[in-house]
C-alpha cells in the first residue's frame, strides 16, 4: 500500500494525551504502522554519562500510531490523504482543498 504520510510531512495529532500539537515527521516505520514525530509523545530516557556525551535526563520522542496522525494542508486545517494519477505520475493531494502535496 502506498504511503500516505510520509518523512517531512506536516502533521497534527488527532487522539492522545498530545491531541491537537503540530509536528514534523522525522521517521516512519510503515511495517509497525508508526510514525516518530518532531516534539510530540515525548519520553524521558535517562542515560548514564560517558567520555563523550553528558548523562542525565534526556527528553525523546517516541513513535505514535499513523492512525492517530493527519496531515495539514496549506490553510492548517487536518486533511485526509488521496491519490489520484496526473500525467503518468501517482501523486498524493490533500482532500479538502484538492492542492497536490508532493509536485
Amino acid at each position: 500500500m502506498a504511503a500516505k504520510l510520509k518523512k517531512g510531512d506536516k502533521v497534527v495529532v488527532l487522539a492522545g494525551k498530545d491531541k491537537g500539537q503540530q509536528g514534523t515527521i522525522l521517521s516512519v516505520d510503515p511495517k509497525a504502522g508508526k510514525a516518530v514525530v518532531e516534539g510530540v509523545n515525548m519520553a524521558v530516557r535517562h542515560t548514564r554519562q560517558s567520555q563523550t556525551s553528558q548523562g542525565g535526563r534526556i527528553p525523546k520522542a517516541m513513535p505514535i500510531d499513523l492512525s492517530n496522525l493527519a496531515m495539514l494542508d496549506k490553510n492548517g486545517k487536518a486533511t485526509r490523504v488521496g491519490f489520484r494519477i496526473e500525467g503518468d505520475k501517482k501523486v498524493r493531494y490533500a482532500k479538502t482543498t484538492g492542492d497536490v502535496i508532493d509536485a
